[in-house]
């Protein structure tokens, strides 16, 4: 700090908090003009929305307005610190903008309701405290499928930029500014941006039509594209994807939802015919090598111990264990009831996740992978001591920080696991639904495990005390945990 309150990189102190809390005027701006094209959607099906909506939107508007007023800074660019400052507050603040029209509507949620609907959405988690859906207005439907999709493509920004920064328990492996040139396939940001915008818009194009080449309504076929492609499974009716009871679609959705837990990067790759790097490779392989087996076994299951069809059982099967390893979280009917070893693994699958870089949640493939490696080099110095084995993921040697990092990850993502779950059960909640919920919203994957909250079930029952913990679950969750806990840590403010 020099003189007046001014650092070395010439931000004075406020400076620094305008570069924090500007853009998040701008964030409430667009957050209106998508309310405002609802209102124009409501007018036109005539759904009574259309009031609480115009009133968000020119509120929210305002808001973003005063906000961009007050607080611009005298000077540009923001740096790391900065970055993460804005990207945890935006997380916090945009759900309860956009929470506003539910609260508004005729039908209108509690704060606590609303606030946990948008935070699931943002996050794309899936889990939801709506009932009969059926029945609600579709403004109501879309904004919900729309903040989901938005909160899709935010996710990718963070995964990309923000978080190889933090170490977030190996992530730096897939930095891209690496040190080989060659792996550069931007040379800018924005180019880079455009590039993915690019790639998820035309996922959820092609989404968008095979659902409605399998059947579907336009809205039901672009609500639940939009909820494919983020991996966050909200849909327009009670029974999910079973309400469709359509085999082309089930198998459509088992292929958006696990191309959508595929690393980004790795079709911007592709698209420039650029060679892929090993390191995506490896967890991608290890991703679609893990849905194929779990996917076999369970539909052995399902034929051996209920005699289904071969081919039934595996579209069952492979519905389900991708929606739940991608954390996008649809059901074609309540898994929980194949057998107590069934339920039991797909308990287990709620930890998994996709790929990092991609929209899905969950501790990530690549880190189980890395976990794997660690243990058997462990393994092998028990056999050879003097050996000198140096563990590998991909093609590249890992180095001790990266080996460790995960270590950390693993241990902070189990012990808030639990943290959450006692809360939960100090909030009233059985331990069953605690251990459960708190995992499904700490991974994002939307349904849990049990009657309560289970794929036949939902979230609304809970009481409020545990939906405002479960909404700071799925918020810590989706900022991988060491953005939230870096923000408790002194030196990161020195």
């Amino acid at each position: 700090m020099t003189e007046h309150g001014v650092t070395a990189k010439g931000h004075s102190a406020a400076d620094r908090r305008n570069l924090v809390i500007f853009p998040i005027g701008w964030l409430l701006i667009v957050i209106a003009l998508a309310e405002m094209l609802l209102v124009m959607v409501s007018m036109s099906l005539l759904d009574g929305e259309a009031q609480a909506f115009l009133v968000s939107s020119v509120g929210t508007f305002m808001l973003g307005v005063a906000i961009i007023v007050t607080f611009t800074p005298t000077r540009y660019g923001m740096d790391f610190r900065q970055a993460v400052l804005f990207v945890t507050t935006a997380w916090v603040v945009v759900p309860f903008v956009a929470a506003v029209p539910l609260m508004l509507s005729p039908e209108g949620l509690s704060v606590a309701d609303a606030y946990f609907e948008t935070v699931s959405a943002v996050t794309t988690t899936g889990s939801t405290v709506m009932s009969g859906l059926d029945n609600q207005p579709e403004t109501v439907l879309l904004w919900r499928s729309l903040m989901q999709w938005v909160g899709g493509i935010g996710i990718i920004g963070m995964a990309l930029v923000i978080f190889p920064f933090l170490r977030l328990g190996g992530m730096q492996l897939f930095k891209l500014e690496s040190s080989d040139r060659s792996e550069k396939l931007f040379y800018r940001s924005g180019q880079l941006a455009f590039a993915i915008f690019a790639i998820y818009m035309l996922i959820t194009a092609a989404c968008i039509l095979a659902y409605r080449i399998g059947g579907m309504s336009w809205f039901d076929a672009l609500n639940h594209a939009f909820t494919t492609v983020c991996t966050g499974g909200f849909s327009t009716h009670d029974a999910s994807m079973g309400y469709f009871d359509n085999a082309f679609i089930d198998w459509a959705s088992v292929f958006f939802m696990a191309a959508s837990g595929i690393p980004f990067l790795t079709y911007v790759r592709l698209a420039r015919r650029a060679q892929s790097s090993s390191r995506v490779e490896t967890q991608v392989v290890g991703f679609l090598l893990f849905l194929s087996v779990v996917s076999f076994a369970i539909a052995l299951w399902l034929v051996i111990v209920d005699g289904i069809p071969f081919a039934s059982a595996l579209t069952q099967s492979a519905f389900n264990v991708v929606s739940v390893v991608t954390t996008t979280g649809y059901a074609t009917q309540d898994y929980l009831a194949w057998g107590t070893p069934v339920a039991g693994m797909f308990f287990l699958l709620t930890f998994v996740g996709g790929c990092t870089g991609s929209t899905a949640g969950g501790i990530k493939i690549f880190r189980f992978q890395v976990l794997s490696r660690m243990i058997s080099q462990l393994m092998t110095r028990q056999s050879f001591p003097h050996a000198i084995i140096v563990p590998r993921y991909g093609a590249r040697a890992l180095s001790d920080e990266e080996v460790a990092s995960v270590c950390v990850f693993f241990f902070l993502y189990i012990a808030t696991w639990l943290a959450v779950s006692l809360l939960l059960q100090l909030a009233g909640v059985d331990p069953m639904t605690a251990l459960s919920g708190s995992i499904t919203a700490l991974s994002n994957v939307g349904p849990g495990i049990g009657a309560v909250i289970g794929p036949a079930g939902n979230f609304a029952s809970l009481p409020d005390a545990a939906k405002w913990i479960l909404s700071a679950a799925m918020l810590i969750g989706r900022l991988e945990i060491m953005t939230v806990f870096v923000l408790v840590v002194p030196a990161f403010y020195r």
